[in-house]
């Protein structure tokens, strides 16, 4: 099975719940007035996409039926595959393919993030990259361990201390070896943090400040959501991104949840580029993010159909 598939398979629930209203909204006939527009924008929102990428992708929408005389709603449903690809934020390639960076993983608990950070080592490990790790959640033993396990597969370097050492320290000592060895990318993985604790994030942030004054390469903070907390992992990115100035998202979870739209939602936003995606368990489950094969898997061909 190619990764669109399993993208398709895994946004299954999501794209059923989303083509069921869509076909509702063909049912009202296939006129093109402020009606069809009001319902296609509930539509989106209820899709967990939010109401700014919604209000967005509606009026971009609305300017291209005018601009080329569309009168019929399935004609103008044909585009909305295009107009979602084209709402998510662009840009973050550098951070993880660029010739040299620090890259920062945050999240709260839960959202596989030890896990994507030693799926991404093995990955540019295998491209020939020269790659050493940070494990700075040091509050939680399994972290540790974990990251172990994924370093020793990807046969790299890992850095870390005793449980419950100044993370802010394993993080130094982690740029030290990088520059000692001439690893090109630093995977560092943070313990999870709640957005709602100020302590927590104010610990983040030393975390963030010693790691920028150090580091000769460019850092870079990537934020691991679960797409299956739908509305609350906006929530959470938007904390996150107000404390620490994010650069991008990883999402993670997207198979068999009905919430796959809230990848577009944090996206646009929040205007962070997601620069990979998770489906599943397996080390080939965590892909880069395509906007236009995301797009295709979550909305389906459901306005060609129509038209049949």
């Amino acid at each position: 099975m190619g990764f669109f598939d399993r993208i398709s398979e895994g946004l299954s629930r999501t794209r059923e719940r989303f083509v069921e209203s869509m076909n509702l909204l063909l049912d009202l006939g296939p006129v093109v007035d402020e009606d069809f527009w009001e319902e296609l924008e509930a539509t989106l929102i209820m899709a967990d996409i939010g109401a700014p990428a919604a209000a967005a992708i509606v009026e971009n929408l609305r300017e291209q039926a005018t601009r080329k005389g569309l009168e019929n709603s399935a004609q103008v449903l044909e585009m909305l595959n295009g107009q979602i690809a084209d709402t998510f934020a662009e840009g973050g390639r550098d951070i993880l393919d660029g010739e040299g960076a620090v890259v920062l993983f945050v999240g709260i608990n839960g959202t596989g993030k030890t896990t994507t950070v030693g799926k991404i080592a093995k990955e540019k490990t295998d491209q020939g990259r020269s790659v050493i790790l940070g494990s700075a959640d040091t509050f939680r033993a399994a972290a540790i361990e974990q990251l172990e396990v994924w370093a020793q597969r990807a046969e790299v370097e890992m850095v870390t201390r005793e449980r419950g050492a100044d993370p802010a320290s394993v993080c130094f000592e982690t740029l030290e070896r990088a520059e000692a060895t001439g690893a090109d990318l630093v995977l560092i993985d943070t313990a999870g943090r709640l957005h709602t604790s100020d302590d927590l994030m104010r610990e983040l942030k030393k975390v963030v400040s010693v790691v920028r004054k150090r580091s000769k390469l460019p850092v870079y903070l990537v934020l691991v959501i679960d797409a299956t907390t739908g509305q609350n992992g906006l929530q959470q990115a938007r904390e996150f991104n107000k404390a620490l100035d994010l650069d991008a998202l990883i999402v993670t979870k997207l198979d068999g949840t009905a919430k796959g739209g809230i990848a577009l939602a944090v996206s646009h936003e929040l205007n962070l580029p997601i620069v990979k995606i998770g489906v599943g368990e397996g080390i080939d489950d965590l892909r880069d993010f395509d906007s236009s094969d995301f797009a295709r898997a979550l909305v389906g061909d459901f306005a060609q159909e129509a038209q049949e």
